[in-house]
């Protein structure tokens, strides 16, 4: 056999695992349908890579089993990725909630990893379709080749303008490996006709607290032409499931500054009071959604309580998402139920390995699902190439 292992996908995973597989002696192919490798990493961040975040931790990440990322998120931490970063004299920031950020362009975070899977002679292989994937004998056979190792990094359906597919799927399943259904996560919320007026406003955003059940973000939320996005909106849905609601908590004290409000200005009206705290245009149609039509003054406490319930817990019953073209990740993937938390191979098919987004690990926004695919590969490519040496 020609190499050791081969890689399908040279996406944030891919190149993490054929890196270090072939750094640690291994002979890789790394094989991708597109153009150019790591195409993802450069539009990501606005085109600075959010790469890694220092608050990484496993319950950051959604998954059927909270516990399946500890392993491969202790093994090969943020710290670690970023003592690389540094190593290639990469600069960067922190923007906000530990988000980190290249200076300057994507395109170095890229350079990094191809530089780095070049260090271990790792073979890649662009414009390449995978085809049929053969097995038999402990062999897998792709795209002409053949490896005791094959590694699926081919991701999930999210941004299929990329090429994204769930290619990852189907191969999981031609081995008998549970999928999760997939679903678009970090993604907005479309609403209905009863939210029009709040449509109207396309461009607004504001800070607010996104609750879905029991969890809530706090970010910015904008309100668009089809409904609502922005961080803490991204954030709240992949906890979303259809026909649950979404509250916004706009104004943590309205009771107290609507009360401090009226008694200051009994005259004042509730738009106005609004605009001190809110951009204008929201203000303009919450105060018409709330309805109080007198002054401050005139305005009972039921009512008053009533206008800083709402603020506190503005409701809305999105009719769905904008789906995977515009999310940002999937969510489900294949099952953790059927890999090794430690070497991300397959507990039924020895030899085979998941990584990254294929997998149903899905992270927070903010660079955690850049740091599942470096931790989930690096964990592939130790393991593949602990093999060989064993």
């Amino acid at each position: 056999m020609t190499f050791d292992v081969i890689v399908l996908g040279a996406g944030a995973a891919g190149l993490m695992a054929a890196a270090t597989a072939g750094q640690a002696g291994s002979r890789v192919l790394l094989l991708d349908h597109a153009e150019a490798a790591g195409k993802k990493i450069l539009i990501s961040g606005g085109g600075r890579c959010n790469f890694t975040n220092m608050e990484t931790a496993p319950d950051r990440f959604l998954s059927e089993n909270p516990h399946f990322a500890k392993s491969a998120l202790a093994r090969y931490t943020q710290w670690d990725f970023l003592a690389l970063v540094d190593r290639y004299r990469i600069a960067w920031h922190e923007k906000t909630l530990g988000q980190l950020f290249c200076d300057g362009s994507a395109r170095q975070i890229v350079a990094m990893l191809l530089e780095e899977c070049a260090r271990g002679g790792v073979e890649i292989r662009l414009s390449t379709p995978i085809g049929e994937i053969g097995h038999g004998d402990g062999v897998f056979r792709v795209a002409g080749e053949t490896a005791p190792h094959l590694v699926i990094a081919t991701g999930g359906p999210s941004i299929p303008k990329m090429g994204a597919s769930g290619i990852a799927y189907e191969i999981a399943q031609r081995f008998g490996l549970p999928v999760v259904p997939p679903r678009p996560a970090l993604v907005p919320l479309t609403l209905g006709e009863e939210a029009q007026a709040f449509r109207g406003i396309t461009g607004v955003s504001c800070p607010v607290t996104a609750r879905v059940g029991d969890t809530a973000f706090s970010e910015a939320a904008l309100f668009t032409h089809r409904g609502l996005s922005g961080p803490a909106i991204l954030q709240a849905s992949s906890y979303w499931t259809p026909g649950a609601p979404v509250v916004l908590e706009l104004i943590a004290n309205a009771a107290e500054i609507l009360s401090d409000a009226r008694r200051r200005s009994p005259r004042s009206r509730l738009r106005a009071v609004l605009s001190e705290h809110l951009p204008n245009r929201l203000a303009e149609v919450l105060a018409a959604h709330i309805g109080l039509k007198r002054e401050l003054g005139n305005t009972s406490d039921a009512d008053l309580q009533r206008a800083a319930d709402t603020l506190r817990a503005l409701t809305f019953h999105p009719t769905g998402t904008e789906g995977f073209a515009k999310a940002e990740v999937t969510a489900g993937g294949i099952s953790t139920d059927a890999l090794s938390s430690r070497t991300m191979e397959a507990k039924s098919v020895p030899g085979l390995h998941a990584i990254g987004e294929a997998v149903d690990v899905t992270g927070w926004l903010g660079g955690y699902n850049f740091q599942w695919a470096w931790s989930s590969g690096w964990a592939a490519g130790r393991a593949v190439s602990a093999r060989r040496q064993g």
